[in-house]
Order: structure tokens, then C-alpha cells, then sequence
């Protein structure tokens, strides 16, 4: 399914990283109530279930699309690897604070700070990456050098 959502997205990443982003805000904020409100069962499991799907099917693959197509050939090797160990650190850090997290903040506060993180994203998102459709490599150097 993700190869499907990947071919027919490719050259729309800005929007569908937007959307997704976007959507994962609000999935997280319902998280952070439902959690806040001692919400259990199908409820939590209905909202767990869209935001892997949500990711996994959009923001997962597209941020490895993003960063093989973003920077320019004469650098795209060093560029890539600075890119593709920030994203695991990045990952790390997700994964190693979140029981601290859980217990300072509670499991509603995690999820909140998420959805705020979410909306961050969305808003780098929308003032930075260029949208890449009907334009060539160079073209979209061209915008990223400018800015």
C-alpha cells in the first residue's frame, strides 16, 4: 500500500507531508484527551491504529523521497548522510525520552507535546520545503539557494 501511496504522491510531497503532519496533530491531540480523560478500548485503539497508518503510509517513506531528492548533485552524498543520521538520531531521542516523558508529563502531556511538535513540522513544512512537481533538480536548487 505504501508503494502505491509513493507512486501516485511523489511528485506532491510538500502537500501530503502537510496533510499528514497535519493529521497527526490532531490524532495526538485526541490521544493526549482520551488519555486525559481516562478514555480505554476501541476508542484508543482506533486512534493508535491512524497514526501509524497515517505515518507509515506518508511521512515514513516521503522523508527518505525528500532527502534523495532535495539537495543538489554536487553534494547529494554528503548531504544525504548528514540528513540520514540526523533522522535516526533524531528517531533515538523520540524512542529514549519517551518513559521520561510518560512519567513527568503523564501519558495526556506526552501526546500534547507530540501534537505541538506535529504542528511545528507542519508549519517547517510549509514555510521550507519546496514542492518538488513539474520541477527539475535544479529548479528546486535554484528556490532553496535564494532562501
Amino acid at each position: 500500500m505504501t508503494s502505491l501511496v509513493l507512486q501516485t504522491a511523489t511528485r506532491i510531497l510538500q502537500p501530503l507531508m502537510l496533510f499528514v503532519s497535519a493529521g497527526l496533530a490532531i490524532i495526538y491531540t485526541a490521544m493526549g484527551l482520551c488519555y486525559h480523560g481516562g478514555v480505554k478500548g476501541l476508542p484508543m485503539l482506533l486512534l493508535v491504529l491512524a497514526a501509524i497508518g497515517c505515518y507509515g503510509m506518508s511521512l515514513a517513506p516521503v522523508t527518505w523521497v525528500v532527502i534523495s531528492e532535495i539537495f543538489p548533485n554536487r553534494i547529494r552524498g554528503a548531504a544525504m548522510s548528514v540528513a540520514v543520521t540526523s533522522l535516526w538520531i533524531a528517531c533515538f531521542i523520540l524512542t529514549y525520552t519517551f518513559p521520561f516523558l510518560n512519567s513527568k508529563l503523564g501519558s495526556a502531556g506526552t501526546f500534547w507535546l507530540y501534537a505541538a511538535i506535529c504542528v511545528g513540522g507542519f508549519t517547517f513544512i510549509l514555510l521550507k520545503l519546496p514542492e518538488t512537481k513539474g520541477k527539475s533538480l535544479e529548479e528546486i536548487e535554484r528556490r532553496l539557494v535564494r532562501e
